[in-house]
Parts: C-alpha cells; structure tokens; sequence
C-alpha cells in the first residue's frame, strides 16, 4: 500500500535531514509523525521513525532511581495545560510563582529555570495547569523542550515590555514557525486526517510597571499574530486577574455538574469539556461501559426549563447540571 506522504510531511523530513542539533532533529521527527497518514501503508516508516525519536531522546533523560526519565513530559492536569515561552529573565517564573504553589526559582540571572516546573492557576470552580520552562534564545533552546510545547493546549509567549520588544519577538517567532508550533493561516490546528498540528496561543506582556510609553502597543504590532495580549506586572498585579478568564476562553471548555438522581448537584468538581459537548459525550467520560446503559438525561442550565428531558444529542453550555438515567 502507499504511504501517500504529504507535503507537510517531506518538508519536516527535510529539516531532520539538515537538522544540525538533536533537538532540531527531534523536533522534525514529532512533525513527520504527527502529519504522517495514519494506515497500513506507513506502518512500518511509522515504527521506524518511532525508534529514531525514542534514540533521540535520550539526550534529553536524565537518570532518577535507576530509571531513564524525560525531564521534558509534563504530565497534564486540571482542565488544560498552558506552557510558557520566553526569554531570559522575562518574567515567566514571577508568573508562575505569583499565581501558583509551585516551587519556582525567581532570579535576576539568566537559566535560573532549567526544567520544566508545573503549577495550578485557579480559576472560579476550576483549575488549569500552568508550566514554567528553560528560556529559549537565538541559538538555543533545550533538546526535547519543543516536545513540551507540542503537546500542550495553549503556548503562553512572554514578552518583557521592559526590554528590547523587538529582538525578543524576531527570537520567539523564529522558534514558533520554523518548528510549525503557532496555529495561523500557515499552519492550521490539524491535518486532513486529524493529526494535530498548530497550537493555539496567547501573549503575556510583564513588567508593565516597568515599561515606557506605548511599549504595549508595540509589542502586539511587532509579534503581529491573531492572537489575544495581556498587560501584566507581577509587582503590582496589574492583569493577573484576567489570566485565568483568558485561558479559560482560549482552552474553548465548558464545565458541567453532575447531579444523581434524587440528590443535589455536586457543584464544587464539575466536569471540564470541549464545547460542543453532548450528553453522550459526557457519559463516555464519566464511564465508557457505563455510557451504553444510558437512557435519558434531565438538565437544569442554557436553553432549558428547569429539569427538562433531553435527547442524548443534546449539545451542552457552560455550568449546565447534569442528571443521567441508566436502564
């Protein structure tokens, strides 16, 4: 059978080919992976690519009780996972430090961050993960760190208003694009075939407190992408409550309560799922053996009285609660 490679795919092959540093190399790989057709006929270039990636990788594992671990997966927790991109010393730390628990080295020094450093942001009912990494500059940025970034949902990109805008956007655009990270008109958010590809985005712009005139405005015309911006200063706390309205709007989720039958809701843990979300697709994640059993469901929240029946199509909206009948 053949493979049907796309064009996608033989550029990312090219890079790998050119690739000067293994972590260019990896990069290309997870592309050529993530935009390879998925059927028989790529089977075996598929394993085999595999086997390079994992090979690869090594250089970016570091030994822990006896075992290989990579340094660079961060497990996903909450209701999404934002990772953070900058510069040295752009402020990414402060962020993370201010808004979460997480133990993060806040420093004046360049790298002071060199692994990456998971927190919580809390948002009303929910929370979404939010990691700190190693900076990246003109001619480096950590082997397997794109890895991080590939598999997240959002790229928080931080801008230091208080330092030179300009260079810092030539810096993460070059990164961003040479290694198809950023959704645009380029690089859409998957293939024909479902394969994930651009990720969406989001601007921080800190040390607003520290910025000159105008400096906010100039860093949205010269990063120049359709994304949204925020003004920020950790020292005054100038945006930091819009964070996490933000990042809710851009993970495109809804929270859903739960309610048994007979019982009230449970509205402290709800549910976080994409919009468009049915009642089926709610009990598939409650229970997938469970979710063929169903048989109605009852909903108190948008476009419903109170306690109305539904059919199992019916497409669900924020904070609506949720009461499912099983035969």
């Amino acid at each position: 059978m053949p493979a049907n490679l796309t064009p996608v795919y033989y550029e990312a092959e090219d890079r790998f080919r050119k690739a000067a540093t293994n972590e260019e190399k990896i990069a290309a790989l997870e592309e050529m992976l993530s935009v390879m057709p998925k059927h028989k006929g790529t089977d075996g270039l598929r394993a085999d690519l595999r086997r390079k990636l994992s090979q690869l990788k090594e250089a970016a594992t570091q030994k822990k009780g006896g075992k290989q671990v990579d340094i660079f997966h961060v497990p996903r927790s909450g209701a999404g996972q934002v990772v953070l991109l900058g510069l040295p010393n752009t402020g990414k730390s402060s962020i993370v430090a201010t808004l979460t628990k997480a133990k993060v080295v806040v420093a004046d020094f360049p790298f002071a961050t060199q692994i990456p450093v998971p927190g919580m942001v809390r948002y009303e009912d929910i929370q979404i993960q939010l990691v700190d990494m190693p900076p990246i500059t003109a001619d480096y940025s950590a082997p397997g760190q794109v890895g991080t970034y590939r598999n997240c949902d959002i790229i928080a990109v931080v801008l230091d208003l208080s330092q030179d805008i300009e260079e810092q956007c030539l810096v993460l655009l070059d990164f961003l694009e040479s290694r198809k990270l950023l959704m645009d008109e380029q690089t859409p958010a998957a293939d024909d075939q479902g394969n994930t590809l651009g990720k969406k985005a989001v601007c921080l712009c800190t040390k607003a407190d520290l910025a000159p005139a105008g400096a906010f405005e100039f860093a949205r015309k010269s990063f120049d992408k359709p994304i949204e911006y925020l003004k920020l200063s950790t020292q005054t706390g100038e945006g930091l409550d819009k964070l996490g309205e933000l990042l809710f709007r851009k993970l495109n989720i809804i929270r859903i309560y739960a309610k048994p039958p007979g019982k009230p809701a449970d509205m402290e843990s709800p549910f976080t799922l994409p919009v468009g979300t049915t009642v089926q697709d709610l009990a598939l994640a409650i229970h997938r053996e469970l979710a063929q059993k169903l048989k109605s469901a009852r909903i108190w929240g948008t476009g419903v009285y109170d306690g109305q029946s539904v059919h199992l199509t019916h497409v669900l909206h924020d904070r609506d609660i949720v009461e499912l009948h099983f035969a």
